[in-house]
């Protein structure tokens, strides 16, 4: 299961389509006109609710969409990008015992996301795009830049 926001977070993810689209996969993002595009041709996705900053409701409507998915789906791993839409999702597939990833994105290097500090408790493997973000995040495996 690939979660995301849309835009960038979407965009990098999408790069690593020679790695997903070997995979059997269903996407969680944005219905945004770039989502829309980008994903028109996949058989499997599922249009979150936003915006998630500083919306409650939302992240209400996140987690419960997030507990319905990963129940039903039941993904052999969740991975994202971020942003916000990826909590509730990791939560979840952790207490499920599911494996989860979080990519964290190219362009913070000095500082982690506020995404990649809320879900790195839930997290079984930390990518990072530099070196130099490694140490943002103990044990990340560095895999180059997405974009």
């Amino acid at each position: 299961m690939l979660v995301c926001s849309s835009g960038g977070h979407l965009a990098q993810l999408w790069s690593l389509k020679p790695w997903w689209s070997r995979q059997q996969r269903s996407w969680v993002t944005f219905d945004t006109p770039e989502a829309k595009a980008l994903l028109g041709e996949e058989d499997d996705v599922t249009w979150a609710f936003y915006p998630t900053t500083r919306s409650i409701p939302n992240l209400l409507r996140n987690t419960r969409l997030a507990w319905r998915l990963l129940h039903s789906r039941r993904p052999d791993v969740v991975v994202s990008t971020g942003a916000g839409v990826a909590l509730p999702f990791f939560v979840f597939a952790r207490l499920l015992r599911m494996t989860t990833v979080f990519i964290e994105v190219y362009d913070r290097v000095e500082t982690p996301t506020l995404t990649g500090r809320l879900v790195r408790p839930f997290t079984k493997l930390v990518m990072v795009q530099w070196p130099e973000q490694q140490r943002l995040y103990r044990d990340a495996v560095v895999i180059g830049p997405l974009l």
